[in-house]
């Protein structure tokens, strides 16, 4: 990748909706370069996608949270059901396996207390392979954002802001 390429990214994380024309204008490339690069830069899995950022409550859910997750036990069972848990929950808005105290981390979002206490107790702890929870409710959302922080190869840190 190229200094162009990064600059490719760096526009459309900031605007996706950009046609080629904008972002050639933007960083000095004709509208078919950008074209041709913005494909190549798709094919290869680096731009996964372009979605529209929604506002969460305008959808009616008021509240996030986030929840740690123990299972039971490490097995390949216990990880490939839970896997397949995350992917069935639409409330599960990200998940991940990290270390320390916990071994998931899910963000799950609802419509109000009740419904996350209902997912919470009726549908996580209806699963065996799940040890222990732990939820935390977001009171303010500080930051959120959805770009990265872009660092072509030998140059300094670029936010995309």
């Amino acid at each position: 990748m190229d200094k162009f390429d990064w600059q490719i990214i760096q526009a459309l994380q900031k605007n996706g909706r950009l046609t080629n024309q904008e972002i050639g204008d933007l960083i000095g490339l004709s509208a078919s370069q950008c074209s041709r690069r913005r494909q190549l830069l798709e094919q290869k899995g680096i731009i996964l996608g372009y979605t529209a950022r929604i506002q969460q409550q305008a959808l009616g859910l008021e509240v996030t949270a986030m929840i740690h997750i123990n299972l039971r036990t490490h097995e390949a069972k216990s990880q490939q059901a839970f896997q397949e848990l995350i992917e069935a929950e639409d409330n599960i808005q990200d998940a991940f396996s990290i270390s320390g105290d916990a071994d998931f981390i899910l963000k799950v979002v609802a419509e109000n207390l009740e419904q996350l206490s209902q997912f919470v107790t009726e549908r996580l702890l209806s699963y065996n392979f799940i040890g222990h929870i732990k939820s935390y409710i977001v009171l303010k959302k500080i930051k959120e954002q959805n770009h990265f922080l872009i660092k072509p190869k030998g140059h300094g840190y670029h936010h995309t802001t």
